[in-house]
């Protein structure tokens, strides 16, 4: 069992909200098992999830190279066909000229879904571009016959630029008109969204309006080998996300949908935890995922990353473990970051992050505890390891 707290970890320092945060589970994992720092982003590569969590899974990023939108539309099972890209396409929310909100108040999919049709019904792009509704704010769009060398902007990246240095710019002379497109529909949607009913409803409840639509990490259709080839074992994830969906789905593991995980702090954490040891029947090996502690350090709110961090402990580790040790079998479970956000910069770092796994019964040798489990106790254990050697020491079928 693997259980990633996204953006769980800030930098190696004291006072962090994972070491303010109350997490018996996570210390009893750490204080009991091994412990250490884990490096989930090789040089070069951006900080992002898709690349962190390939690279803990055991796919170096440097050998497999693949963009955030192709991973989700996978994660919405759309099958690209040759020639086509995709790309992530937010919903935020724009004023005077400037990017305020990169997730338009965390808007329901409900209403996203009404604002994504009213602009398929309206045919911007020419019939070129199709939206596909994901969750919340996060979105795909897929263009036909367009190109991937673009150089976007990753709107989490950006609150409070001008809209005038974000626009989408072409790395090659083909992808000028692909570049041309998405500028100007996202331009166009900000007209056709700032008068619609649901942004109007919005606007007067005092929410932030999903006023345009945000486009980002272009890609073609993408080629990994399967979990099962690499490992020979069969996995099965959970993740609100499409994007650890679309990468779960690439390496053929099993995605299990489990009722209202929302990817933010409401998400059901019991029903994950209930549906990963329900999964453990069937497969060898499964994948549990956890946004919402990123989604609390985009914002830069300390005490709400605090709670996210201690929800996913008591609400979803607690019963993981509890559930693991009735079963008196053989068992590994390990938790941890795909990377750091810090609360103070608000981003993704590329910052190691603290990892922890246990193993009953323990492996003989195998042991390194640390007092608790945050980014300074992990730093103490003297272990770093590079992630894409993660899952082979997490298998038990190597050491350093």
């Amino acid at each position: 069992m693997l259980v990633i707290g996204d953006g769980m970890s800030d930098e190696v320092r004291p006072g962090t909200p994972l070491a303010e945060a109350y997490h018996p589970y996570m210390d009893f994992i750490a204080s009991n098992g091994l412990c250490g720092l884990l490096d989930t982003v090789p040089e070069g590569f951006p900080p992002s999830s898709e690349v962190a969590i390939m690279n803990i899974l055991g796919y170096d990023p440097r050998r497999y190279q693949i963009s955030r939108g192709p991973l989700e539309a996978a994660g919405l099972k759309i099958r690209l066909r040759e020639g086509e890209i995709a790309l992530r396409c937010n919903l935020v929310t724009v004023r005077e000229g400037r990017l305020v909100d990169y997730s338009a108040g965390h808007i329901s999919t409900e209403e996203a879904a009404e604002l994504l049709e009213a602009l398929e019904k309206e045919r911007i792009g020419g019939g070129a571009l199709s939206f596909h509704v994901g969750v919340s704010y996060r979105h795909v769009a897929v263009l036909k016959g367009g190109s991937e060398a673009l150089e976007c902007y990753p709107p989490h990246d950006h609150m409070g630029e001008p809209l005038d240095r974000l626009k989408i710019k072409a790395l090659s002379g083909e992808a000028e008109a692909s570049a041309r497109l998405l500028n100007k529909v996202s331009e166009e949607s900000f007209k056709i969204l700032s008068r619609h009913p649901v942004n109007l409803e919005r606007e007067k409840k005092g929410k932030n309006p999903g006023n345009m639509v945000w486009f980002w990490a272009p890609g073609g259709r993408p080629n990994l080998p399967p979990f099962m080839q690499a490992f020979n074992l069969d996995g099965a994830a959970i993740s609100a996300v499409n994007v650890v969906k679309g990468l779960a789905f690439l390496l053929g593991m099993q995605v299990i949908e489990v009722p209202g995980a929302t990817g933010y702090l409401d998400t059901n954490h019991e029903g994950k935890a209930e549906a990963a040891l329900k999964a453990l029947d069937s497969y060898d090996f499964v994948l549990v995922h956890v946004e919402a502690p990123d989604e609390a350090a985009h914002q830069g709110d300390f005490k709400l990353k605090v709670k996210a961090i201690e929800d996913l402990d008591e609400r979803l580790l607690r019963r993981l473990v509890e559930g693991l040790e009735e079963r008196r079998e053989e068992f590994a479970i390990a938790v941890l970051p795909d990377h750091a956000t810090p609360v103070n910069v608000k981003t993704h770092t590329r910052d190691p992050v603290p990892f922890a796994f246990y193993t009953f019964p323990p492996r003989p040798g195998r042991v390194r505890p640390a007092e608790r489990f945050d980014e300074v106790s992990a730093s103490r254990t003297g272990l770093r390891l590079e992630a894409s050697k993660f899952m082979s020491f997490f298998l038990g079928r190597g050491f350093p």
